[in-house]
């Protein structure tokens, strides 16, 4: 089974406005280069339509081919409060999953920078989303409703 074997987190306060968390399938940080249900990392970034910035990165280890649905479970639960994950492919059981816990995938070709990525994502953020982000967009205003994140923390 797939487990969490490191995260790392930003804490501390930030000026900036609370923005939309994006994962991004990745080896090295800087471009999504990992198929989904075998990438051992992920890095999320919270973005604003004037701003990114790295919220947290994840590590994952004991990844067995044949297991495929239970390698699944630790990456669905460390990308819960992501709209969405950008990878270089995904499988059909994945997407499924991700969908139900309202993650839309993302496919990239392979090596593509995360810095393109966030600046073309703000872009739609400015002029406009597309019709899955303003769904995205909507969820996370009731549940702002709901719940404020004014003064949340990571602990």
């Amino acid at each position: 089974m797939t487990q969490l074997t490191r995260r790392f987190s930003v804490v501390g306060s930030r000026d900036e406005a609370i923005g939309l968390k994006i994962a991004f399938a990745t080896d090295d940080g800087e471009f999504v280069n990992q198929h989904f249900g075998s990438s051992r990392s992920f890095v999320i970034y919270n973005i604003t339509p004037d701003g990114s910035h790295i919220e947290s990165i994840a590590e994952f280890g004991g990844i067995e081919d044949n297991q495929v649905d239970d390698k699944l479970i630790a990456k669905l639960e460390f990308l819960q409060d992501c709209i969405a994950v950008y990878c270089r492919a995904c499988g059909a059981s994945a997407i499924r999953q991700l969908l139900e816990s309202q993650v839309q995938p993302l496919k990239v070709v392979e090596d593509t920078p995360i810095k393109a990525l966030i600046k073309a994502f703000q872009r739609e953020l400015q002029e406009g989303p597309s019709s899955w982000l303003a769904r995205a967009i909507n969820r996370q205003k009731s549940m702002g409703d709901c719940s404020s994140m004014e003064g949340h923390q990571d602990t």
